[in-house]
């Protein structure tokens, strides 16, 4: 929460710099019309993006941001390098967050006892055995998206129980192999 707050003020210190910048000078800041600054707009596009997806893996919502990609364009070429590394340094922390999921080591053993990653049979899917109403409940998202749990990355698969786990469910959709490996 607290790294949430300072990291808004940032952005907010950030917008006034350029804002500040913006009235200083007599003439506007140039446009992103050369292929340098506009692919500087398009590596902040797709850092957001990158950024949103890996959230959305976690169950987290997006982060918020201030301009889109046209506004960018208006705005001056060190605000747009500012961007880019805020927006790269908030996928990189995302990406690193997601691939160590809390718990994992639990996730791993449940695993070693259920199915596959790919186990496609029903109507328990996927490397931990999820049905239609467990995946509907906590990863319908994915379901929407890729189909049932077994099309699944086992990186998606693992958050998707982990949203189980921390809705107060715990380990228990799995009694007997949580009870196996000492989870319960």
């Amino acid at each position: 929460m607290r790294g949430a707050v300072l990291l808004r003020l940032a952005v907010v210190a950030g917008a006034l710099v350029a804002a500040a910048l913006y009235v200083s000078h007599e003439t506007p800041p140039a446009r992103a019309n050369n292929p340098e600054e506009a692919q500087v707009v398009r590596r902040i596009v797709h850092y957001r993006a990158e950024n949103a997806r890996w959230r959305r893996t976690m169950g987290l919502p997006p982060l918020a941001h201030a301009h889109g990609k046209r506004d960018l364009a208006a705005t001056g070429p060190e605000y747009r390098r500012w961007v880019l590394s805020l927006w790269r340094r908030r996928a990189l922390a995302a990406r690193n967050r997601a691939q160590h999921p809390p718990r994992r080591e639990a996730w791993m053993c449940i695993h070693r006892y259920e199915g596959a990653w790919n186990d496609p049979d029903p109507p328990y899917y996927g490397g931990l055995q999820m049905d239609l109403d467990f995946q509907r409940s906590y990863g319908a998202h994915l379901l929407r998206r890729k189909g049932t749990a077994d099309n699944w990355t086992p990186l998606e698969q693992i958050w998707v129980a982990e949203r189980a786990y921390r809705s107060g469910r715990g380990f228990y959709p799995w009694p007997n192999t949580a009870r196996a490996c000492g989870l319960i």
